[in-house]
């Protein structure tokens, strides 16, 4: 079991080589409309996904709790579609999900302005002056959104196994250099590792679908952290009831033998609807 996230600039045919790279591993490709399918699936409204979709909100919208829904639903999906088995990711914040995850391949597709502009410019069958515009509001959205999300420089190229210059190598060539990479990192003791840190994370997010979507406890920022059966709960409440309702819900879990609590009381806190 085994991911690969490809981030990629606008113009630089992150796609075409996802797809090209899906033929060569045999990896299942998740999209853009796929993820936004299985976000709208779980309940998230169409109107939230649009203000968050990789790029950084404005100030009303960064205090509102559609925030934190569009957060947990896309990492939901995205721990949901890696525990199913090998698979390739385009964008959407996963170059940050699954930032530690052993046998986890994290891609970067750049290439010079003009050859961006030249993509954008046929793709969008528009001039050059409009290809410009499109591309730095794009830049302008991907760098907010892992800055506002995440906290991450998705441009820096420390956070990435390989970066392709795509201005120099057609997308069937940059999949096929890929993976080769993959071929020789992903070993079977690796893809055990990430086996079993992906179901870690997954039952994390079961949990907090579980104790804030499903039971309202309230509980805000709440984070599970999972090692194989044990759990530590991270976040803040109003109420010793709060906490305690969510320690005994996630006892009575399948697969937790133990619960730790770290969540910490803070009167009055509130976050905007």
């Amino acid at each position: 079991m085994s991911v690969i996230c490809i981030a990629r600039a606008f113009g630089a045919m992150g796609d075409e080589t996802a797809r090209e790279l899906a033929k060569l591993s045999g990896y299942r490709p998740i999209d853009k409309e796929y993820i936004e399918t299985r976000m709208s699936e779980m309940g998230l409204r169409q109107e939230v996904r649009e203000k968050y979709d990789e790029k950084k909100p404005g100030f009303w919208a960064s205090l509102s709790q559609d925030r934190d829904d569009y957060l947990h639903y896309l990492t939901t999906v995205l721990y949901e579609e890696a525990m199913k088995g090998d698979c390739i990711i385009v964008g959407r914040g996963a170059l940050a999900l699954f930032n530690g995850v052993p046998g986890v391949l994290k891609i970067k597709l750049d290439a010079p302005m003009e050859y961006r502009l030249r993509t954008v410019t046929q793709r969008f069958k528009c001039d050059e002056r409009h290809a410009q515009q499109l591309i730095k509001q794009s830049d302008l959205n991907r760098k907010g959104f892992y800055d506002y999300f995440f906290n991450i420089n998705w441009q820096d190229s420390n956070n990435y196994n390989l970066t392709i210059n795509m201005g120099l190598e057609l997308p069937s060539t940059a999949a096929a250099i890929i993976d080769t990479l993959r071929k020789l990192v992903v070993t079977p003791s690796v893809n055990t590792a990430c086996q079993e840190r992906l179901t870690d994370l997954n039952l994390g997010r079961t949990i907090i679908s579980e104790l804030i979507y499903r039971l309202h406890i309230p509980i805000h920022f709440l984070e599970a952290e999972v090692s194989g059966s044990k759990v530590v709960l991270h976040g803040v409440a109003n109420t010793q009831g709060a906490i305690d309702a969510a320690i005994t819900a996630t006892k009575g879990m399948k697969g937790i033998s133990e619960v730790e609590n770290a969540i910490q009381i803070v009167q009055e806190f509130a976050v905007m609807p």
